[in-house]
């Protein structure tokens, strides 16, 4: 690898994590962020590792070492969250996480002795809290979120849940899954350390974790602990009592997390707040609507988490909720604590709609981005089949208008002529 100088090596490693279609704008603060979670050693191999899932063999090739070496590296950068492994037919693969939800927040799922991590909750802090470039690339960079929220189930009505899709229920989502982990919640843990105590007062040990990646951090460093469905469901019921926010994984197939979170500390609803009327994440397809039976008394303007909610003089000169819809999650928290009943969820009119998978979300966020041919491409080397076949497959289903975007990206005669064949 020849003489690498330090500041080479982080250096290197940012422009590999921001290879991802989900970036990390470079500042100081994200230079020794990654000082904090990478040694310099960690930094240089790091930076060389491709996007794409790899196995140990890839990797010691890539690194000029053998395989059981490399095999020991990987283990450890998975024991410390700063990659995750899978099994694909019976063969043990890694990949890097995003930074987020991925390896920045994975450093505070849990207490651990091997990082400062009050320093390291300070210096995020200052990456996310106080300067913006990172919040705005997260969340409003694409059409297409990263996020999105489910409406609190015990509020619906009978007419409402007639309605209601599968996906659109967490507790389904729980239901479907097989591996299930519980960490702490990393944007209180962050906050907690930065001295920015949670207004709400709300549980720390809320955050779910889905699928391979939480049989990942569950078996590597016991970044989550696996629990079964009745306990995820049990954190579910939790969370609502404490007037949290259920937001996950923009996606209707197998979504990697759950968050339950709170307007104070959460970087997605603290966006919302900051940059209102944008929409950090994507929206549930319900809406308040305020009836008369309104007595004024403040307490869904209270609670509202992205504070959507105003008390206005009506027309008897008292005091009633108003909502902005523009600004609404429709997450139904104003539903739950109004003590009049005098707030119902009602489906809106346009509905939203959700990527299938994450392959999807990624092409989409790819092609609004302007950055497809990092998910063809990748270290100059053209993708394997199966990843190319899971891309392509997505672009052909897309609209015109985004498959004309895909192609100038992609710039293949090869995909032009699939697209031109499928009119």
């Amino acid at each position: 690898m020849g003489h690498i100088t330090s500041k080479d090596a982080y250096k290197n490693l940012e422009e590999r994590i921001n290879w991802f279609t989900q970036g990390a704008p470079p500042t100081e603060s994200l230079y020794r962020i990654l000082q904090v979670l990478f040694t310099e050693q960690e930094a240089k191999l790091v930076a060389l590792l491709p996007v794409r899932p790899f196995t140990a063999k890839k990797a010691a090739k890539i690194w000029n070492t053998s395989e059981g070496k490399a095999e020991a590296l990987l283990e450890n950068l998975c024991q410390k969250a700063l990659l995750v492994d899978s099994f694909y037919h019976g063969a043990r693969q890694f990949v890097m996480p995003p930074p987020m939800a991925g390896f920045i927040e994975f450093a505070l799922m849990r207490t651990r002795g091997d990082i400062d991590q009050k320093f390291l909750s300070e210096l995020y802090y200052q990456y996310m809290n106080v300067e913006e470039d990172f919040v705005k690339d997260l969340f409003f960079a694409t059409e297409t979120h990263l996020g999105r929220v489910y409406v609190q189930e015990p509020i619906l009505t009978n007419e409402n849940t007639i309605h209601i899709l599968d996906y659109e229920r967490a507790s389904h989502i729980i239901e479907e899954e097989t591996y299930i982990g519980l960490g702490t919640c990393y944007c209180r843990h962050k906050m907690l350390h930065a001295s920015q105590l949670c207004e709400m007062n709300a549980p720390l040990d809320v955050c779910l974790t889905l699928g391979n990646v939480a049989r990942s951090l569950a078996e590597n460093g016991q970044h989550a602990r696996l629990i079964d469905k009745k306990e995820a469901l049990d954190v579910l019921e939790r969370s609502y009592d404490a007037n949290l926010v259920q937001i996950g994984e923009n996606v209707r197939e197998s979504p990697a997390f759950i968050c339950n979170c709170c307007g104070c500390c959460c970087e997605a609803l603290q966006a919302a707040r900051k940059f209102s009327p944008m929409q950090p994440v994507a929206t549930t397809n319900y809406i308040p609507n305020i009836l008369k039976e309104c007595s004024g008394c403040g307490k869904c303007e209270k609670v509202c988490p992205v504070l959507a909610i105003s008390m206005t003089n009506s027309s008897k000169d008292k005091k009633v909720a108003q909502v902005d819809n523009e600004v609404c999650l429709g997450c139904g928290v104003c539903v739950r604590v109004c003590p009049s009943k005098a707030i119902e969820l009602i489906r809106r009119e346009i509905q939203v709609i959700t990527p299938v998978n994450s392959t999807h979300r990624f092409v989409l966020q790819a092609i609004e981005k302007g950055t497809l041919q990092n998910l063809i491409f990748d270290n100059q080397a053209f993708a394997n089949h199966r990843a190319m076949a899971a891309v392509l497959g997505v672009i052909l289903k897309l609209p015109p208008l985004k498959q004309m975007m895909a192609s100038k990206q992609f710039k293949s005669i090869y995909l032009d002529r699939l697209l031109a064949s499928k009119r």
